[in-house]
């Protein structure tokens, strides 16, 4: 279903996987992926029985960042369609890339080798990380006299300890997969190749939940990230009281009662 010639897209029960692919080169965003994945969000939030989203990368690497043909224009890059395309919306890529655009469900990211440059700048858009014990994430940017304008300025040091973030910005060196987890900024790291699969099993989960409460949980933490703690908790109120009305939380409820599984139904 969908995608373009450098991105697959596919239905793995209730969870879309979204499958960045350009193993030659380290999965490289081009623009054929990068109008790929904004529509693969899109569609994601569009489809009520999608309840979870994966990233993943094809051939043992998620993102090498952007290619540097693609970013000086190389007509080899893309066909007209998609050089069409990002000309119609000037945004396109920084809503590809999670930077100008937050989906509603749920994201994971599952990492296998090179996470580096642009591939962990789209890394910090996702809400769930797992890696391979031998995935390898940096901010390369200032190596090359370059900036990091995907959000990393303004992200990183938010989800994880400003020291770390600014060494990570300031640096340019690798990051290995654990040192990566221990300073926070993936969640799960896992024997290599088993990254999809234990994304996949926590979009189970994920899935198993009342959809409804997942993407009301889902926004609250966003939207409150940068309130005061009183502004924050009178908005959790004011998102969350509406979740207790639905038939899906009246479902929940009677399901524990009769020590079944819910059947929820997004109402």
């Amino acid at each position: 279903m969908g995608g373009t010639e450098h991105l697959t897209v596919r239905r793995e029960g209730a969870t879309l996987v979204l499958t960045l692919n350009r193993p030659e080169a380290k999965n490289a965003l081009s623009l054929p992926m990068l109008v790929g994945l904004y529509d693969g969000w899109l569609a994601a939030d569009a489809d009520d029985d999608i309840r979870s989203v994966v990233l993943t990368g094809a051939g043992g690497d998620f993102c090498a960042g952007m290619d540097l043909k693609a970013l000086a224009g190389d007509k080899d890059m893309g066909g007209d369609q998609y050089r069409d395309r990002m000309k119609a919306d000037p945004d396109l890529h920084w809503k590809a890339m999670l930077r100008h655009h937050r989906p509603r469900k749920p994201v994971i990211a599952a990492v296998e080798g090179y996470c580096v440059a642009g591939g962990t700048e789209i890394l910090q858009g996702t809400d769930i990380r797992v890696a391979g014990e031998s995935a390898t994430f940096g901010l390369f940017e200032v190596r090359r006299g370059l900036f990091p304008i995907g959000g990393s300025t303004v992200r990183l040091p938010r989800q994880i300890p400003r020291t770390h973030a600014l060494e990570m910005l300031l640096t340019g060196r690798p990051y290995p997969a654990r040192e990566a987890e221990r300073v926070g900024l993936v969640g799960h790291v896992v024997p290599d190749g088993t990254a999809l699969d234990k994304a996949l099993a926590i979009a189970g989960q994920i899935n198993a939940c009342g959809p409804l409460a997942v993407e009301a949980v889902k926004a609250s933490v966003y939207d409150t990230a940068d309130m005061t703690e009183t502004d924050g908790l009178a908005a959790e109120l004011k998102r969350g009281w509406p979740v207790f009305d639905t038939a899906d939380a009246k479902e929940g409820a009677r399901a524990f009662a009769e020590k079944r599984e819910p059947h929820y139904r997004r109402a």
